[in-house]
């Protein structure tokens, strides 16, 4: 884990991460083609819901909490929303939900009450659930939890090109900004936390508005916000946010009318495989169940 910085040049130059890198790090939505050779794959839904948000752009409940069903539905096989929620929560668990409140683009509240609603609804106390997004490394509740929900919108970022699930737990931490060196390459290390590891059951990236393209520290501005109407959900964080990128690459390509390669490059989510060895961020890996609008998806 401690290994020297990897800057971008070396990163394209590593025939290990060469097929991912090139394919989407630097642009294009386009997977490399498959290898011959027999690989593990990971389950992710993606699911788009045209009337998720009502005309002043605020999600409708109802159909969020939809959404989230059919998502574990699809990743389970279950055909019942509650035995779909059973394969990631138990009943004795202590269910700590980490969303992102930043005020411009935020989980939302509808997302955070519809998993708190699929969290008692299998039968864990109102008491062994807490929603929270600032400073768990001093919460004795997420620090003391048996089981992790990690919800965020997607959105372009300053310092990892990227704000999405790897990012997300950098708050399981009280100094932040030292994972910030070389474009955030080593947050993968964050999920070796005893706080974090082997915790988080279900990664959820929010892109009802993602925001595709910002420039400078906390940027935000609402015309670099794309109506996708959509949610990306996961066991495994690192296919969820790769998934995610590929839709702002597309996102960026139809909003500028070319390839436009993020600045700062989001390598952390592909060094997060072939670096640290957490997670599949190879879309050749990924099966990705679509589901929902029949047009729309961009990948």
């Amino acid at each position: 884990m401690n290994k020297k910085p990897i800057t971008r040049r070396e990163f394209i130059k590593d025939t290990s991460v060469a097929a991912v890198g090139s394919a989407i790090l630097l642009g294009s939505t386009k997977p490399e083609p498959k290898k011959k050779k027999q690989e593990s794959k990971t389950d992710v839904a993606l699911i788009r819901n045209n009337k998720v948000l009502d005309d002043s752009k605020t999600p409708r409940s109802e159909i969020v909490l939809e959404m989230l069903d059919a998502a574990v539905m699809a990743l389970t096989g279950e055909k019942i929303p509650l035995d779909a929620w059973r394969h990631f929560i138990k009943q004795d668990d202590k269910v700590g939900i980490k969303t992102n409140e930043w005020g411009r683009l935020s989980t939302t509240t509808q997302v955070e009450s519809a998993l708190k609603k699929r969290v008692m609804d299998i039968g864990v106390a109102e008491s062994r659930v807490k929603i929270k997004d600032k400073n768990i490394h001093s919460d004795p509740f997420f620090m003391g939890a048996t089981a992790l929900i990690n919800a965020r919108p997607m959105r372009t970022h300053h310092w990892s090109g990227v704000g999405s699930c790897l990012k997300n737990v950098i708050t399981f931490v009280p100094r932040p900004w030292e994972y910030h060196a070389d474009s955030c390459a080593d947050l993968a290390k964050l999920w070796e936390l005893p706080s974090i590891k082997g915790k988080v059951r279900l990664n959820i990236l929010v892109m009802f508005t993602p925001q595709f393209h910002s420039v400078g520290p906390h940027s935000f501005n609402p015309k670099y916000l794309w109506t996708y109407n959509g949610l990306i959900v996961g066991k495994d964080p690192v296919a969820v946010d790769a998934t995610g990128l590929r839709i702002i690459q597309a996102i960026r390509g139809k909003y500028f009318g070319q390839e436009k390669p993020l600045n700062p490059p989001a390598k952390h989510i592909f060094l997060a495989q072939t670096h640290h060895g957490l997670g599949i961020a190879d879309p050749n890996r990924i099966n990705l169940i679509k589901i929902g609008e029949s047009s729309g998806f961009l990948i």
